[in-house]
């Protein structure tokens, strides 16, 4: 098996309860599963559908077939325990599952979780986030730097679960020896550039255990919003570690990174900002309409300031007549 090293890390971040990531290492699998909805629905979207990967039921399919056949199963058991279990009630999760065979990966994504392939000193994305954000940007919308800030970022337009059936994105990638792929939870990508995460994954592409681990280090360093959570592994012709040695990660934030009053706060109620919802691709503009409760402070607190500016210029006036 081409699969020579593979690492992951997972971490609550600095301003959540809980960690409503799962995973999949099993090799040749990969997998990055992010959960949403209230309470631990969003917990257990994503550890159904890690469940489905691990059970592997895809009657002998390969490729993007087997892969699309496994996200398939987890949106069926998602959209069954939803149906059926009030408190999980319009839970859902994104996928992004690889799977290697021979030295073709093949990919399948649903929401916006990633999956990156650095291959010398380039690194690529090669999944398609399904966000309003995106949305926004390939209509021409928002900017760049607009899409970094903008305060929906987190709302999604596809995911596992919310649905009787799910479009998944399935394509190939033909490999060559010494790609490292990574697969991570918006949790990275939303406070880590792309340029950072090249520059950790290529410094440290011959231990990937200290690349996802610098890659959690930096995310909470950028801020630690959202979970954070990093799959990687390495194509090459050297034999594969045992499963056994695989472990998760532990908590990464270091001792000294205390939370400040608002992140406890935050960890209290649950609402924390970023979290993610999913909105359909239809219904885009109308979210744009309506801006999250953030916005709408800071454009009361605005509204406010111009009624005082304004009410002070009148008194300034009337004391000079």
């Amino acid at each position: 098996m081409p699969v020579g090293a593979y690492a992951v890390a997972s971490d609550t971040g600095r301003r959540r309860r809980r960690n409503e990531d799962n995973y999949v290492v099993a090799p040749p699998l990969f997998a990055v599963a992010d959960g949403m909805g209230g309470a631990q629905a969003g917990e257990v979207a994503s550890q159904l559908a890690a469940s489905a990967l691990e059970a592997g039921d895809s009657d002998g399919l390969e490729g993007t077939e087997r892969v699309d056949a496994l996200i398939q199963e987890a949106n069926r058991r998602i959209y069954d325990r939803a149906a059926t279990d009030p408190t999980a009630s319009g839970m859902g999760t994104t996928m992004t599952v690889a799977l290697v065979e021979g030295m073709t990966v093949a990919i399948g994504h649903v929401g916006d979780s990633r999956a990156y392939l650095v291959r010398g000193e380039r690194m690529e994305q090669l999944t398609e986030d399904h966000s309003l954000v995106n949305e926004l940007l390939k209509t021409g919308k928002l900017s760049e730097e607009e899409a970094q800030i903008h305060p929906q970022r987190s709302v999604i337009t596809r995911a596992v679960g919310t649905d009787p059936d799910v479009d998944v994105d399935g394509f190939t990638i033909e490999a060559e020896s010494g790609d490292v792929f990574l697969i991570c939870s918006d949790g990275l990508s939303d406070m880590v550039s792309d340029e950072e995460i090249l520059e950790l994954l290529h410094r440290n592409r011959d231990d990937l255990d200290k690349a996802v681990k610098a890659l959690v280090a930096a995310a909470n360093k950028g801020g630690g919003e959202d979970n954070i959570t990093a799959v990687a592994f390495r194509i090459s012709s050297e034999a594969a570690p045992n499963l056994e040695d695989t472990v998760a990660m532990p908590a990464l934030t270091e001792p000294e990174d205390e939370p400040d009053e608002q992140t406890r706060e935050y960890a209290q109620d649950g609402d924390a900002p970023g979290d993610t919802m999913i909105v359909p691709p239809g219904e885009a503009a109308e979210a744009v309409a309506h801006p999250t409760a953030d916005a709408r402070r800071v454009r009361v607190v605005l509204i406010g300031i111009v009624l005082l500016a304004l009410v002070a210029a009148l008194v300034i006036w009337w004391l000079s007549r």
